[in-house]
């Protein structure tokens, strides 16, 4: 594993003189989680020879957790000591009582402190219980006790979507110190889900000042996924501003940032290096790059010009691979390539030049859906196509969904149970008595509280119903719908388990009774609560078992996009063109998952209901076609091939 030392060491300065803060980056969040750990581990060891403590300020959300897991691990394997360790946490909510699921102190006990041997007099997190009236002295008396303590060694951070650190919104001032501030709107829906809600968020929050997080020695900043590119864009390449807190950072001389891939994407280096120097100008990067070219000059590719290559920055592509007409031929016919109306592959054609084989036909499709109403959202124009294609599609629906309904949907559904058997004159007092105790929950319960089995049940239920209900309005036999349940998801909580070998045979069993010619998978990476990441890593691990079974040597992995965000025109390897007719069925397919129509409980920070974003992107990703100089279609579902 390489260190984040040797990450810094290996930086190119041909690439990275215009990054205004060192950015290194991992292949996978998980290999830089555990460098990170390790750079915490290495201080600390160094600081307990000497008998001196280590002072850390600490981070919570998604981003930080496979770092604490593996500082565990580092504890409990290899005799790692937290005796002289001291931490500032980021911020809290206000108010919070410490016990509430959304907590940064249960947070903070449940990923890290009660499974270390820290002493509990060394551990500070905001109160969020304080009286209004006493949290400006607790926030002077915060800043003291950091004083007291020498000074942060390590700051570890996250970065919000609107550039926040720790919860310092835009407009925070780079002198600021711990105080009391009102969350930004953009923050507040972020963190919707968590509260069941956007209007169970506190507008409040207690954090550390940017002067304060200013103050540590060294300063690390964490950002994984394709969601957080933008705004670390932003924040290593752009301007110092109030507008995106994080760019105070450059201010500070030993502030790295680390990132996997994904959040690295829009990094000038990463997204367009031939601005930067001479490529080793592969196929890939050269399709990219010609991409990039058409879209900025808004010109079709067939008619750009050696002038318009060597006036952006590819002279050299020009030079070995020109002139300007080969090139572009060899990129349209590429993309043009990639459009099929036919997704599951065209019997007794020339298939050289297309995604998907000819044979065998028809095939048996394995569309994974993490959620009911991924597959409609994501790709049921191609789903109608596969079934009105005569192969036999099934759908496996790898989690119940159950925690995305609304509680009055659940009571609606039990009392419809109820008031059917009093038509029907059924005498049925479990009925009676379920409703009587869903009821009575539901009167005491308060918003983020877990619910009881029976809800849970009840709100898995609906959703079923209705991906029944989409299922075979898309033409699917209800013996080809298969749900999975993955216990990985049933917490009743946004927290989930971590992915268990359970998760993964489940999978296997379905894979090897299926044995599917095609299967279909979400790609869709940027989910906020990160279910999509966990069911394709299931996927992923289940084909590792099955690689070898004759099926799998025959079988092609298409990913698809939608839900949160959409392929690259550049990456996409299969493009199947929809109609107007098409899209309409696929609205309608959509449509029939009630429970998530006009106000989904996890909206994210996109307003648009889930259809609304699917036919903008699909229509978006047309236009993209057609304005490459490609033909001109009403709406394009795109996929890329995933080689095992």
């Amino acid at each position: 594993m390489d260190s984040i030392k040797s990450k810094i060491d290996s930086l190119n300065k041909q690439l990275t003189y215009h990054e205004k803060i060192p950015a290194i980056i991992f292949d996978e969040s998980s290999e830089a989680s555990a460098a990170m750990a390790h750079e915490i581990a290495d201080l600390v060891r160094n600081r307990n020879k000497n008998e001196k403590r280590t002072v850390l300020g600490l981070a919570t959300g998604s981003t930080p957790v496979k770092v604490y897991e593996e500082l565990i691990r580092i504890h409990k394997e290899e005799g790692l000591s937290f005796k002289n360790v001291v931490t500032f946490n980021l911020d809290e909510y206000y108010p919070m009582e410490p016990g509430s699921l959304q907590s940064y102190n249960r947070f903070m006990h449940e990923h890290l402190f009660d499974h270390i041997d820290i002493p509990a007099d060394q551990i500070h997190i905001p109160d969020g219980t304080l009286p209004e009236e006493e949290v400006d002295d607790y926030c002077e008396a915060y800043e003291k006790k950091i004083e007291k303590s020498g000074g942060i060694d390590i700051q570890l951070l996250g970065i919000g979507k609107t550039g926040h650190i720790g919860f310092n919104e835009p407009g925070s001032r780079p002198d600021s110190l711990t105080r009391l501030i009102t969350l930004d709107k953009i923050t507040r829906i972020d963190a919707a889900g968590s509260f069941f809600g956007e209007e169970y968020v506190p507008r409040r929050a207690i954090t550390m000042g940017v002067g304060t997080i200013l103050k540590a020695d060294r300063i690390f900043l964490l950002a994984w996924g394709e969601g957080k590119a933008p705004i670390i864009k932003e924040t290593v390449e752009g301007e110092i501003k109030e507008s995106v807190p994080a760019s105070y950072l450059q201010k500070h001389p030993n502030t790295t940032i680390v990132l996997d891939e994904a959040a690295a994407e829009k990094l000038t280096r990463v997204n367009t290096p031939w601005l930067l120097t001479k490529c080793d100008w592969t196929d890939k990067l050269i399709r990219k790059a010609v991409v990039w070219l058409c879209l900025k000059l808004n010109k079709p590719i067939l008619k750009l010009t050696d002038e318009n290559y060597n006036e952006n920055g590819m002279a050299d592509l020009i030079t070995k691979r020109g002139p300007a007409y080969s090139i572009n031929i060899k990129i349209f016919n590429e993309l043009q390539h990639t459009i099929t109306g036919w997704p599951g592959g065209k019997p007794n054609a020339d298939d050289n030049y297309r995604p998907e084989r000819a044979t065998p036909f028809p095939k048996r499709c394995l569309i994974f859906s993490p959620h009911p109403d991924d597959d409609v959202i994501s790709m049921g124009g191609t789903l109608i196509r596969l079934v009105d294609h005569g192969h036999e599609v099934h759908i496996a629906y790898q989690t119940s969904g159950n925690i995305a309904v609304f509680d009055d949907e659940a009571v609606r559904f039990a009392d419809f149970v109820t008031d059917y058997a009093d038509v029907f004159q059924m005498q049925d007092e479990k009925a009676d008595k379920l409703l009587h105790k869903i009821n009575n929950f539901l009167k005491t319960k308060k918003p983020g509280d877990v619910d009881s089995p029976e809800i849970k049940i009840i709100k898995g239920l609906i959703r079923k119903g209705e991906a029944k209900a989409a299922g075979r309005y898309c033409g699917i036999p209800d013996e080809n719908m298969h749900f999975m349940n993955m216990p990985f998801y049933e917490t009743g909580r946004v927290k989930k388990k971590p992915l268990s070998k359970k998760d993964i045979q489940i999978t296997v069993e379905l894979l090897n009774e299926i044995r599917p010619h095609q299967i279909y998978a979400a790609g869709d990476l940027s989910d906020p609560h990160g279910t999509h990441r966990v069911c394709l890593k299931a996927i992923l691990e289940a084909l590792k078992i099955c690689k070898n079974e004759d099926w799998a040597r025959d079988c092609y992995v298409w990913l698809y996009r939608g839900a949160w965000q959409e392929w690259d025109v550049n990456e996409i390897e299969m493009a199947v063109p929809l109609s107007p007719l098409e899209l309409k069925r696929k609205r309608r397919a959509i449509f029939k998952h009630q429970s998530q129509k006009d106000r989904p409980l996890f909206p994210g920070s996109d307003t648009r209901e889930f259809w609304q974003r699917s036919e903008d992107r699909n229509k978006g990703t047309a236009k993209l076609y057609d304005a490459l100089g490609l033909a001109e279609y009403e709406a394009i579902e795109g996929f890329v091939r995933y080689h095992f």
